[in-house]
């Protein structure tokens, strides 16, 4: 690599002459491009330092600067890209040219770091690039040139997703890529499911009639516990009063009877609207609980109903 480096200087020095003679303003372009290359090869910019040598060489090609364009990929480990612009060099290149043995020893090295790929897709029409360096559109019907050591491949095609593949090529390789891209993307196709959603987020939104049932259930719940609470107190006060009649001589066995009646039907009173609280108050937890869940409850003839008689007090309905 110190020769490779060294043998960079003597053309750079040959031929900023030869840029700067050429008449016009493209000729004076070219020789800043390929000074401002030679520069940044100097501080080891290598990769800036070779797209100053190609853009001076598309501006006013030289074998010359050619020469260095073929140097500088060798530095950046572009084996491929020096090979193929080393080849060129000799082919351009007069027989006499001072840096043509030089350049052929070269290919032997380059030869013998490198393979070759052949790339498909499927379907055809994809644009293909290698280490982000466009490779052509298949089908391509040659072996593409590559450095050995791990490429990049991608294919891309408008309306498919884009396909990478790494391949690691070893020198001498002769390989096939076969890459397969993927349909577009269908549009969404609506479907009809049977029996309970699999997921929360496929849950049926909660039904109104339930809601309203529910409501009523805590309303109705509340109603009765404050039902119970009332008859409760008569309850206590009038076994209050007959246990005061009941100390007091002599007593009236009517005034009893009545006190015993009003403590008694205050007392059962009070406890069946308790058990109707509990009742109504626990189904409407249990339905809360049930909605909360994902397991849908019925309504319409099915919903709950609260049916009240004599003496007790139940709830009708399904849940």
């Amino acid at each position: 690599m110190r020769t490779i480096t060294f043998a960079l200087l003597l053309p750079a020095l040959l031929l900023a002459p030869v840029a700067s003679a050429q008449d016009g303003p493209s000729g004076r372009q070219a020789s800043a491009h390929f000074q401002r290359g030679v520069a940044l090869y100097g501080e080891a910019d290598y990769r800036a330092a070779l797209v100053e040598f190609k853009r001076a060489y598309a501006i006013a090609p030289n074998v010359g600067v050619l020469y260095n364009v073929g140097e500088t990929q060798f530095q950046l480990q572009d084996y491929a890209g020096a090979l193929t612009t080393f080849e060129r060099f000799v082919a351009d290149s007069p027989p006499g040219d001072s840096h043509r043995t030089e350049v052929e020893t070269n290919l032997e090295v380059l030869r013998a770091r490198v393979g070759h790929v052949a790339i498909t897709t499927a379907p055809t029409g994809a644009e293909v690039t290698i280490d982000d360096q466009p490779a052509g559109r298949t089908p391509i019907d040659h072996v593409l040139l590559v450095s050995i050591g791990r490429r990049r491949v991608v294919a891309t095609m408008a309306g498919r997703p884009s396909v990478t593949r790494y391949v690691d090529v070893a020198a001498g390789d002769n390989l096939t890529v076969t890459l397969s891209l993927p349909a577009p993307d269908a549009a969404p196709v609506s479907t009809v499911r049977t029996g309970l959603p699999s997921t929360p987020s496929e849950l049926p939104p909660p039904s109104h009639a339930g809601a309203t049932w529910r409501t009523i259930g805590w309303g109705t719940s509340g109603l009765l516990a404050a039902g119970a609470v009332t008859f409760g107190v008569l309850a206590t006060r009038e076994s209050s009063t007959l246990a005061a009649e009941r100390a007091t001589y002599p007593a009236s066995s009517n005034t009893l009877d009545h006190e015993a009646s009003l403590t008694r039907n205050y007392s059962i009173l009070a406890d069946t609207l308790t058990g109707g609280a509990l009742l109504v108050g626990g189904i409407t937890i249990l339905s809360t609980l049930m909605s909360r869940s994902g397991v849908p409850t019925h309504g319409g003839n099915g919903a709950p109903r609260l049916v009240l008689g004599p003496a007790s007090a139940r709830i009708e309905g399904a849940f």
